[in-house]
């Protein structure tokens, strides 16, 4: 029986690509084309679960285009995950800087969540939770360099 001469990609693959997520216009938001390759463990939660989804099947050398709606790759903007807080409910070790993002811990020491800090006053910040391109569609180019 003759193996075949390519694997692809599975849900549980370790592999190395290069990829690139723009929008409708080709503003790039994130590249690795001009850099070293990423490599990644599917399922690991190092890739956005929509498009590791698109990585399924794909053999290793091949390179794909991928048009997602806003929906199909980081859900609509949610308005209600704009929320102001008061600076004083902030962990006072929390670097706060207007358009950055900032990390914060989980209270029960699980999984932390982070938000975008777009407004801040003496009193308050007003951080934005949604993911940075909730509500836009994307272009999503990848090339599959190895799977193992």
């Amino acid at each position: 029986m003759n193996k075949p001469s390519h694997s692809t990609v599975r849900p549980d693959s370790y592999l190395t690509l290069h990829y690139r997520l723009s929008d409708d216009a080709g503003n790039e938001f994130v590249s690795t084309f001009d850099l070293s390759p990423a490599t990644l463990q599917m399922g690991g939660g190092q890739l956005a679960e929509p498009l590791e989804k698109c990585l399924i099947g794909l053999a290793a050398q091949q390179r794909r285009v991928f048009q997602l709606g806003a929906i199909e790759a980081f859900g609509e903007y949610n308005p209600q995950l704009v929320e102001r807080i008061a600076l004083s409910a902030l962990p006072p070790e929390v670097e706060l800087k207007e358009n950055s993002l900032i990390e914060f811990g989980a209270p029960d020491g699980g999984a932390g969540f982070a938000g975008f800090l777009r407004e801040l006053n003496e009193t308050t910040a007003l951080f934005d939770f949604n993911h940075p391109l909730a509500g836009k569609p994307i272009c999503f180019e990848v090339e599959i360099i190895g799977i193992m």
